[in-house]
């Protein structure tokens, strides 16, 4: 007899149906700068336990034990080995040099890369192509046993640091080469009151998103603005 279910293709998943990612331990290497420290206080705020890194263990901590409840610090080293997700928020200038180095302690972990590389002249900022495409490729190329996908691009340092700020209404773009890590950073980013991670493709991608940023910062100075994005219909 055949079997009337074979053939049959299983549902599509729900995109919005995404884990439970409250128990996992966030690290932000670059945690004492204003967009990693911003990160780690957001969701600190929401309840995630957070490891800030920097290449002083010392500045770490004294910088975590002023964003409250819930944060730590250490060196880079050993947030890196305590995490169990690790967002990458160091300066562009020292993003290579940094990952290089950390190689062994971020194996296995999912990696998120926020860097933006942006260089600026008289006519503003302006967006630097890497050698590798990006620098999630980058990151991706430097840490081939991490699984690295990239998101958090387009936040106001500002507004994150900011306590009287209750909600940033914003989306998080997320891109990564596996459903499974994108899922986790999305639903990381819907942690934080006001924002919605939203999937934006694969990694290759990433030159796109991060070179919006250099737009961003013209939008912010001609407006005197803290602007992020909305995507319309989805």
């Amino acid at each position: 007899m055949t079997n009337p279910e074979e053939g049959k293709k299983a549902p599509a998943k729900d995109p919005w149906d995404l884990p439970d990612v409250s128990g996992l331990v966030v690290g932000v290497l670059g945690g004492t700068g204003d967009q990693g420290r911003g990160l780690a206080y957001r969701l600190g705020r929401a309840g995630q336990k957070v490891v800030i890194g920097s290449r002083s263990g010392e500045r770490a901590a004294a910088a975590a034990a002023e964003l409250g409840e819930g944060v730590e610090g250490a060196d880079n080293a050993e947030c890196a080995r305590r995490s169990d997700i690790v967002i990458v928020a160091v300066p562009w200038e020292g993003h290579g040099k940094t990952l290089e180095a950390l190689r062994d302690e971020l194996a296995g972990k999912l990696v998120v890369d926020c860097v933006n590389p942006l260089g600026f002249d008289k006519q503003g900022a302006y967006a630097i192509r890497p050698d590798e495409g990006s620098a999630a490729q980058q990151a991706a190329a430097l840490l081939p046993d991490s699984r690295v996908t990239a998101a958090f691009h387009h936040l106001s340092a500002v507004l994150l640091q900011d306590p009287r700020v209750e909600r940033i209404d914003t989306d998080v773009m997320v891109l990564g080469d596996s459903r499974a890590d994108t899922d986790l950073v999305q639903a990381l980013a819907n942690r934080i009151p006001g924002m919605r991670g939203v999937f934006a493709g694969r990694l290759r991608g990433a030159h796109q998103v991060e070179s919006l940023v250099a737009n961003l910062i013209s939008v912010n100075r001609r407006y005197k603005a803290h602007a992020g994005l909305r995507l319309t219909d989805v």
